[in-house]
C-alpha cells in the first residue's frame, strides 16, 4: 500500500485515530504490567493506608482506631530518635558520596588506560554495598579485634569498638554508604563526557584556572546530572535497611545510635505485631521522602542549569 492510500485510510477515521480494535495487540502486552501494578503496587499501598488508622497485630482482624497512631507517634521518643538517626544519616551520608563519586569520575575522565577496567571495579561496591554479606563484613571490619585496630596497631594506635561505640556506630555505616558511590559515579562520567571540550579550550586561552574551570564550566553543566543524583541518592539513603539490621543485630543499638527508621518500623511490625502503628510509620515515610524530592525540585531552579 502507498503511502497516500495509507493517508486517505488514515482521514477517514474519526480524529485521525485508528480504530480500537487495533490497539488489541498493545492492550494485551500492557495486561501484565497493569495487573501488577494494582495486585502488587497500588493495592498493597492502599491497604497500608487503611491499616494506619486501625489496630491490627496481623492474628486478629483490624480494628479502626481513627488518628491513634498519628497521635502516638508523637509521644513515641524512639521515633523521634529514629528520625534524627535516619536525618543524620542522610544529610551526611549523602553529600559525601556525591562529592567522592565527583571525585572518582573526574579522574577517571582523563582518559586513562584501562577506563572500563576501573569503571566496572568501582562500580562493584554500588552492587554489593546493599548486601547482607558487605554487612557482615563491615561489621567484622570494625569490630574490637577486627582489621581496623589491627591496622591502627601497627601505628602504635590503640583502637575501640567501631561498632559498640555509641559515638562512632552511625560513623561506620555513613562510611559504608559513602563507599558505595559507583552508581552515582558512573552517571557523573557519562555527564562529564557530553561537556564540549571547546568550552575548556575557550576558558584556557582567557587565562582560567583548572579550579576556575571546574567551579564555571563542570559544574554548571553538570548542574543537572548533579540533581538526578542527589535525588535518586536521598530517596534511597533513606530506605536504608540492611546495614544497620546486621550491623545491630536487629536492635539499632549500641543505645539505638543505629537506629534507622526503617528498622525502627520493623520492629514494630514483625517484632511487635503492631501493623497498624508500622502502617502510619510507612506513610510517615512517604511523606518525609516527598517532601525532600519536592525541596530539591522547587530549590533546583536556583542552581540547575539546563541548555535551554
Amino acid at each position: 500500500m502507498s503511502v497516500a492510500a495509507e493517508f486517505q485510510n488514515l482521514s477517514k477515521v474519526k480524529g485521525g485515530k485508528r480504530p480500537y480494535k487495533d490497539n488489541k495487540a498493545g492492550h494485551l502486552f500492557l495486561l501484565p504490567w497493569t495487573i501488577g501494578l494494582f495486585a502488587i503496587t497500588i493495592g498493597p499501598m492502599a491497604m497500608s493506608l487503611y491499616l494506619s488508622f486501625t489496630d491490627y497485630n496481623l492474628l486478629q482482624a483490624p480494628e479502626w482506631i481513627g488518628f491513634d497512631n498519628i497521635v502516638r507517634m508523637f509521644s513515641d521518643d524512639r521515633l523521634h530518635n529514629s528520625l534524627v538517626v535516619t536525618m543524620t544519616y542522610v544529610l551526611v551520608g549523602v553529600p559525601l558520596q556525591l562529592i567522592v563519586a565527583l571525585f572518582i569520575a573526574l579522574i577517571l575522565d582523563r582518559g586513562m588506560r584501562g577506563l572500563a577496567f576501573y569503571r566496572s571495579v568501582f562500580y562493584l561496591p554500588s552492587m554489593l554495598g546493599s548486601s547482607v554479606a558487605i554487612a557482615v563484613l563491615w561489621k567484622q571490619l570494625f569490630g574490637t579485634t577486627g582489621l581496623v585496630n589491627q591496622v591502627l596497631a601497627m601505628f602504635g594506635i590503640e583502637g575501640m569498638g567501631w561498632i559498640s561505640n555509641p559515638d562512632t556506630a552511625l560513623s561506620t555505616l555513613i562510611l559504608l554508604h559513602i563507599w558505595t558511590f559507583g552508581s552515582p559515579m558512573v552517571i557523573f562520567l557519562a555527564g562529564l563526557r557530553q561537556i564540549p571540550h571547546m568550552y575548556y579550550e575557550a576558558a584556557s586561552i582567557d587565562g582560567a584556572t583548572k579550579v576556575r574551570q571546574f567551579f564555571s564550566i563542570t559544574l554548571p553543566l553538570l548542574s543537572p546530572i548533579i540533581f538526578f543524583n542527589l535525588v535518586l541518592q536521598i530517596i534511597g539513603a533513606f530506605q536504608n535497611f540492611t546495614q544497620a539490621f546486621i550491623v545491630s543485630n536487629g536492635t539499632g543499638g549500641p543505645a539505638d545510635s543505629t537506629m534507622f527508621f526503617t528498622l525502627y518500623l520493623y520492629q514494630q511490625g514483625f517484632k511487635n505485631f503492631d501493623m497498624g502503628y508500622a502502617s502510619a510509620m510507612a506513610w510517615l515515610l512517604v511523606l518525609i521522602v516527598g517532601a525532600f524530592t519536592a525541596i530539591n525540585f522547587i530549590a533546583s531552579k536556583y542552581w540547575v542549569f539546563y541548555d535551554d
